[in-house]
């Protein structure tokens, strides 16, 4: 079977148990919503893509099948302010929970922070997942031309329309355009992202154009990463493009849609500090505010024990997400970790499998970091663990050596840099290798042990300063 597929089929696994749960739930929103919206009526999502200019949908989603993890830390009420604050048009809401993570409580929180219209984005296989989204506050729905049928499609508008929700109609090629047409779709979407194996080809939108009447909503989606793409999406005439990673990795989600609208964009990475001990270290990480820490359970100088690593996180600002590093380390211990909250990432340094990050995560539901060392240049050995959300690439765990930038040329998924940084030079790091995260333990530590206040607000200070030189 394709990715999409897959998915699908997992998806009507989790209806069915949701509908078991709650039968009463299709009953329960058809009566909370009065009869009589004129067929006529422009909903609030769709008046949002009926603009004079581009509109845009910013996407919440912490992970993907293509991709993995992308966003380590995921704030995602204040991720959903900012896309209002910087300007959005619409929000897009990943409620799919074993390759997006995400889930509707998610999406009922969002709705309660933000006024913006709010599309559910899921693979929806059942009518029940329309009556989900009703009840959790989105504004529209996602049905996907390549799952379903003719005539599920034009049942689930209408149902839909009476539920006074708007639906997105998303196609691949010609025909499934057509199929959409001759529903009554009031909102295309082209997705420039082939659900069967997750390639991106931007021209796939603008090659459909054409074929989706002038009367409709027309939506690009997947694949914007900068302003040529938005202007390619002007110039074909969408009304709409959806953006989701690219969001999603921008520190300054602000400067990130000024950029995508035509103006100057500053990109910083994600600041890790590894191997706080100490209640004073703890302080010293809200005062800076890291994106994330880390607490090492392997045998090292600054190994923490289970109890210890909870004290330590109560006292951690909340904003701040905790990564536990491991060598070899039995998977119970490592869900257990994850599961009651001491650590939200593990991160792996051992002879871990890609089978054992794979249970890691369809058990926890939560992001694993496989820590690697490359040797050079040809080396592929990170793409032996398909599963991990995110490479560390390292010169050698805790060594304190420098790794060989050079070498990282080929490696084209997301990394976080590792090895022998410093506040002296993590710019010139950042500068060079530009990676999604940067990483440091000995080099903000004293020579007899230790953190040092003054060491790790430079190094801080110096990571996102210089992201741009």
């Amino acid at each position: 079977m394709s990715i999409l597929d897959t998915i699908a089929e997992k998806t009507r696994q989790r209806v069915r148990a949701a509908r078991a749960a709650d039968p009463d739930l299709p009953d329960r929103v058809l009566k909370s919503v009065p009869e009589g919206a004129g067929e006529e009526e422009i909903l609030p999502f769709e008046a949002a893509m009926r603009k004079d200019r581009l509109s845009y949908i910013c996407e919440i989603k912490r992970a993907s099948p293509s991709k993995g993890l992308i966003a380590p830390v995921f704030p995602y009420k204040e991720i959903a302010g900012e896309y209002e604050a910087a300007g959005a048009d619409a929000i897009s809401c990943l409620t799919e929970p074993y390759w997006f993570r995400g889930n509707l409580d998610i999406l009922r929180e969002i709705r309660r922070a933000v006024s913006l219209p709010i599309l559910r984005k899921d693979f929806t296989v059942d009518s029940y997942m329309i009556y989900e989204a009703k009840e959790a506050g989105a504004d529209a729905v996602l049905l996907i031309c390549s799952i379903l049928t003719e005539e599920e499609i034009r049942e689930w508008l209408a149902l839909c329309r009476r539920l006074r929700l708007s639906a997105v109609v998303e196609a691949h090629d010609e025909e499934e355009i057509r199929m959409a047409v001759r529903c009554g779709a009031r909102i295309i979407g082209v997705n420039n992202r082939n659900l069967g194996d997750f390639t991106v080809d931007m021209e796939n939108a603008e090659k459909l154009r054409a074929c989706v009447p002038a009367d409709r909503v027309f939506i690009s989606e997947s694949g914007v990463k900068d302003r040529r793409d938005t202007e390619t999406a002007e110039h074909m005439g969408a009304d709409a493009v959806l953006i989701g990673e690219t969001m999603m990795r921008a520190r300054d989600k602000r400067q990130k849609l000024l950029e995508l609208k035509g103006q100057p964009f500053k990109e910083i990475p994600l600041v890790k500090i590894c191997g706080l001990t100490a209640e004073e270290e703890i302080g010293f990480a809200n005062r800076l505010r890291p994106d994330l820490i880390g607490f090492v359970f392997a045998p090292s100088r600054r190994r923490v024990d289970p109890v210890k690593a909870a004290k330590l996180r109560a006292l951690l600002d909340p904003g701040i997400s905790v990564v536990g590093v491991f060598v070899d380390e039995e998977p119970e211990k490592i869900i257990g970790l994850l599961l009651d909250g001491t650590i939200d990432i593990a991160q792996l340094h051992g002879h871990e499998t890609d089978a054992m990050i794979a249970e890691i995560r369809e058990r926890t539901m939560r992001p694993v970091i496989r820590a690697l060392i490359p040797e050079e240049s040809e080396d592929d050995s990170w793409k032996k663990y398909p599963h991990a959300d995110m490479l560390l690439l390292d010169a050698g765990s805790g060594s304190g050596k420098t790794l060989d930038w050079s070498i990282l040329e080929n490696v084209d998924v997301p990394f976080i840099l590792a090895g022998g940084l410093t506040p002296e030079n993590v710019g010139e790091a950042v500068r060079m290798v530009r990676p999604m995260g940067v990483d440091v333990s000995s080099g903000v530590e004293f020579p007899e042990g230790g953190k040092s206040f003054e060491k790790m607000k430079r190094f801080v200070e110096n990571a996102r300063g210089q992201a741009d030189s």
